[in-house]
């Protein structure tokens, strides 16, 4: 199997990640409505899945740095299936979050050693490309699969969209196990290692810079649905539309960060996209009620979604080549945190109707982490 064989089936498995995460963003009212809950409490889902993620992707990197990457990353995948099923059947809201806690511990493994897996099958020149390629499924996840995750929970019920994802996950394992090479390991992973990534200034910046960058984003985010139906009165047609801009946004954004990177640089690409975070969510802040302003937000925002995330893989994967594994595992990490930080700081606010407040403090979030990009540039010369 070639690399590029591989790579089509590591961007299947992160888009089943990229669901399995976000997900619940798309069916959060139904899956409230059917367990009689509120809107902020199913909301712990996205909270609490996220800590697990942060915990336990750099736990992993540590623990699985000299696994092969072909069982693993199956393995993964079967796991995930599972989970999806046991959701799927979960008769308490109790029941389906420990099951959640769960299926996030499987899915802390999948990205960063999926990056690590595709940066070890080509050429050092070729490793941002690859890796860009590879986390398009994450905007596959948001372009097809969050469209389809709202209409379908709204149309035929959240349990439903569990199903579906069991299925995928399934063809995913089965994916990977058949393309991926043997004999795939990492350098392990020692305390001296992660020491050197934590105390690289460059490194730490990025990080950063992704840790505000998730509390930006989820402050609105995991609270996208039901702020679309509550701000605009919007349809659950008008909201899956809005999903498919955003996903679809960020599918194209991707894709044009894959194919610039390697002219212009990946710093030049990152401060691109992170400028379409910022104006996409001033868009939103100023959207006043406007299915239209909300639609264009989506569209400017959705292009930065993912791909300044590839971006901060690709530059941490260069900052220490030896321990690329634990620095994307750090960066999928700060993820996570941002994440859990940023759906506690929205459920906060979205219980005190302060839905406006919601959109600027991701403005402001947002402003200070193109700040750090910029930043980041000049350490990276200096490291240089």
């Amino acid at each position: 199997m070639t690399a590029r064989t591989a790579a089509f089936a590591l961007l299947l498995g992160n888009f089943v990640i990229g669901l399995s995460i976000i997900g619940p963003a798309g069916m959060i009212d139904p899956l409230a409505a059917d367990f009689g809950i509120s809107v902020a409490r199913a909301a712990v889902l996205i909270t609490f899945g996220a800590i697990v993620l942060c915990i336990g992707s750099p736990l992993v990197a540590w623990g699985v740095a000299t696994f092969d990457r072909r069982s693993l990353l199956a393995a993964t995948m079967a796991a995930l299936s599972i989970c999806h099923v046991a959701s799927a059947l979960a008769p308490s809201f109790a029941l389906l979050l420990g099951v959640r806690l769960v299926e996030m511990a499987f899915a802390a493994v999948f990205t960063p050693q999926a990056a690590s897996a595709i940066a070890m099958m080509v050429p050092e020149r070729e490793r941002p490309g690859a890796i860009s390629f590879v986390f398009l499924g994450w905007s596959l996840s948001a372009a097809a699969g969050m469209p389809a995750v709202a209409w379908v929970a709204a149309e035929h019920g959240w349990r439903s969209v569990h199903w579906a994802l069991a299925g995928v996950a399934a063809l995913a394992a089965i994916g990977v196990l058949a393309s991926t090479p043997r004999n795939l390991r990492g350098a392990a992973m020692s305390l001296a290692s992660w020491s050197s990534l934590l105390r690289n200034p460059f490194v730490l910046t990025l990080l950063a810079a992704t840790i505000l960058a998730g509390v930006g984003q989820f402050v609105i985010f995991t609270f996208f649905a039901p702020l679309l139906a509550r701000t605009v009165m919007a349809s659950p047609a008008e909201i899956a539309t809005c999903f498919a801009v955003f996903g679809v946004s960020g599918f194209v954004g991707n894709i044009v960060a894959t194919r610039v990177v390697g002219r212009i640089g990946p710093l030049a690409t990152s401060l691109i996209f992170f400028a379409a975070l910022l104006t996409g969510a001033t868009i939103w802040a100023l959207s006043g009620g406007s299915v239209t302003m909300a639609l264009i937000a989506s569209f400017v925002w959705g292009l930065g979604f993912a791909a300044s995330n590839s971006m901060q893989q690709a530059r941490l994967a260069t900052a220490a080549p030896a321990l690329a594994g634990g620095a994307i595992a750090l960066n999928s990490s700060s993820i996570y945190v941002g994440q859990a930080a940023g759906s506690a700081i929205g459920g906060a606010l979205f219980d005190r109707g302060l839905f406006i407040v919601m959109g600027w403090t991701g403005v402001a979030l947002l402003a200070v982490t193109l700040t750090l990009v910029l930043w980041s540039g000049r350490l990276e010369r200096t490291r240089g």
